[in-house]
């Protein structure tokens, strides 16, 4: 019987040095299973490559590695795709470099393939307002999942930053919430009145009937923080109850609190900060989710746009 201190079996052997590469992502990485075998499969595609065209591993170039994507991408694969292939000969022969089996790497070079921009999922208004109506507030647990939601669209936190959250971090005479984002980088946030009325009468009458054993805002039964997972999970309970149509995320509500304060004529670097985001050009995906809606509006309502689909 396997047991949780047993490595997984590596793959079938391919050539030494793929082998030592993944025997070290399995005992310094600590990778999955899983993982260990995407990498042995995308390793081995590109080995199968080089004995097509009479290459070795010792011989590899930074021209070489640019055919095997042109050649995977002759084939059909998408952008995305391209990318974890180059990953994981990045990984591959950076590892062979420190061990000098290579002088250098000749994939270290190379840039990604440019990725699609994902659009984010964004909720209407009048399916945010159903979301934030179903927990029942009349129970401690509903009062504290309605505040959560509260805050997670009037302050766009991500799911993280809410269980983060301690009692130290909120300022309520102030309405301000003191945030740890990524990398532990502090922000500090607004929140609007009726996520401030629900949040002061959470902590002050609410939040003590899970006899607190932690000092996080936000508890379990048992009185300790709730993980991500746990919130993640109500909050598909609850958009299932309110008929949501908008297909859920985690990054849901912050995905909406961002377009939706773009559409109210908020400005972009106003958003970033809101957000957190060290860099605007991750906060201006926002801006394709709007000039999309108004597009729509535009044909909607645009007399020429009219006039033409009714020829």
């Amino acid at each position: 019987m396997t047991t949780h201190d047993t490595p997984p079996a590596l793959p079938r052997a391919t050539h030494p040095w793929v082998d030592r590469y993944l025997e070290h992502l399995v005992v310094a990485k600590g990778l999955s299973e899983h993982s260990i075998a995407a990498y042995s499969t995308d390793i081995a595609g590109f080995l199968i490559f080089l004995n097509d065209h009479s290459g070795s591993l010792e011989a590899t170039s930074d021209e070489t590695v640019l055919l095997y994507l042109m050649h995977l991408r002759s084939r059909g694969l998408a952008s995305r795709s391209l990318a974890r292939h180059l990953s994981a000969l990045r990984g591959f022969f950076a590892f062979a470099a420190d061990e000098s089996w290579l002088r250098r790497s000749p994939a270290a070079l190379i840039e990604n393939p440019k990725l699609p921009r994902l659009l984010p999922d964004v909720l209407s208004r009048e399916d945010m307002a159903r979301l934030l109506d179903a927990p029942d507030t009349t129970k401690p647990l509903g009062y504290r999942d309605r505040t959560m939601l509260e805050l997670l669209y009037a302050a766009g936190l991500r799911v993280s930053e809410l269980v983060g959250l301690t009692l130290a971090d909120y300022d309520a005479q102030a309405g301000l919430l003191r945030v740890f984002g990524k990398g532990s980088k502090e922000r500090v946030t607004p929140i609007h009145a009726l996520a401030r009325e629900f949040l002061s009468t959470y902590i002050a009458t609410v939040r003590g009937a899970f006899g607190p054993r932690e000092p996080y805002v936000f508890l379990n039964r048992s009185g300790r923080g709730l993980t991500r997972q746990a919130v993640w999970k109500g909050i598909k309970r609850y958009a299932l109850a309110a008929d949501v149509s908008t297909r859920i995320s985690p990054h849901s509500l912050r995905h909406s609190f961002a377009t939706h304060l773009l559409d109210g004529g908020a400005d972009l670097r106003t958003v970033q900060l809101l957000l957190g985001h060290a860099d605007i050009s991750a906060t201006e995906i926002y801006t394709h989710v709007q000039a999309g809606r108004l597009l729509a509006v535009h044909r909607a309502h645009h007399p020429r746009s009219r006039d033409r689909d009714k020829g």
